[in-house]
């Protein structure tokens, strides 16, 4: 064996992630080794945790909000050096010639892979990574920065499906990761943010008035005001309706997660009168290199709770039990 390292393993469904060591991954033409200087925890990884995305694979290393620092270059490789700063993000790898990647929607692929799910991810000393899905960053903290490479991402495409600035009042429901980044750039282009959390999150709900948000209650609760459209992150499907329920004619509830449990049935009339109900898959490059590009102008100011690599099982509880505000971030 060469030179190893640890990484927190996924060996069975609705298992702790386990501590290992391995051998360090070599990176194969077309691909770079980073190592990991931070890795945030998403709520994607407890879904992989949990079962309830198709065909995992054992042992598998999550993580998929990676910035690191390249150590290795595999052949083949242009526009990346060793000692650069770069970000991995979910989507990892695609075919490049199928009808939608010709396209321009890389990110519904379907022989796409992703890190941390398909691919081994950053719940670990290092990585290896697809060259063409690693965006180089400039960052002097990457524990801040890890949070935009999927929270960050996903959030911004979940936004500019529901129009981007054009709605005035967004309803956002559930204030986490992806909120409270999302909420930042919203403020900034004059729009209004009315926050739905969990019934009686009174510091959830504090958090999204603290960073400016308009209105902030229960997801059982209706907003003061109608809504100009709504982004769902909370993997709860009684929330579509209720979100439908909130908003005006013609507006969109653009849905942001990878996994939600069912959607309720619900009467016509919520969806009458061209409301329209959309998904969120994945991400593009162009998404990656328009919102990092935008990320400091804003500025966007991320709210962490750093974790070392050894407590991944821990920061992916008190995700599940809603006990942060903000992200969580492992730091090998």
């Amino acid at each position: 064996m060469g030179e190893t390292m640890r990484a927190m393993r996924l060996h069975a469904i609705g298992k702790p992630l386990e501590l290992d060591r391995i051998e360090r991954p070599q990176p194969q033409a077309g691909q770079v080794q980073v190592r990991v200087l931070a890795c945030g925890v998403c709520r994607t990884d407890l879904h992989l945790i949990d079962g309830e995305l198709e065909k995992p694979e054992f042992p598998r290393i999550p993580g998929h909000e990676i910035v690191g620092e390249v150590t290795g270059l595999g052949e083949g490789i242009e526009g990346l050096s060793v000692g650069d700063r770069v970000g991995v993000p979910w989507l990892g790898w695609t075919c490049g010639e199928c009808e939608q990647c010709r396209a321009g929607r890389e990110n519904l692929c379907s022989k796409a892979r992703f890190t941390g799910y398909t691919l081994d991810g950053g719940y670990a000393e290092y990585c290896v990574a697809d060259a063409r899905y690693c965006f180089p960053i400039d960052t002097d903290d990457p524990e801040a920065s890890a949070p935009l490479l999927c929270a960050g991402l996903i959030g911004y495409r979940t936004w500019r499906m529901a129009g981007g600035d054009e709605p005035r009042k967004l309803g956002i429901y559930g204030f986490g990761a992806a909120a409270h980044i999302l909420a930042q750039l919203a403020l900034s282009r004059g729009q209004e943010i009315y926050a739905f959390t969990r019934p009686g999150d009174t510091q959830a709900q504090e958090f999204a008035r603290r960073l400016g948000a308009a209105w902030a209650g229960g997801s059982d609760e209706n907003p003061p005001d109608t809504l100009d459209a709504a982004l769902l992150f909370a993997p709860v499907g009684e929330l579509v309706p209720a979100a439908l329920s909130h908003v005006r004619p013609g507006a969109r509830v653009v849905s942001g997660g990878i996994h939600m449990s069912d959607i309720p049935s619900f009467p016509y009339h919520l969806l009458w009168e061209e409301r329209s109900l959309h998904s969120v898959a994945n991400l593009t490059r162009h998404d990656g290199e328009a919102f990092l590009a935008l990320a400091p102008k804003v500025p966007i100011r991320t709210e962490t709770r750093a974790y070392p690599l050894e407590e991944a099982n821990q920061a992916l509880e008190d995700l599940r039990e809603g006990r942060l505000s903000g992200a969580a971030v492992l730091i090998p």
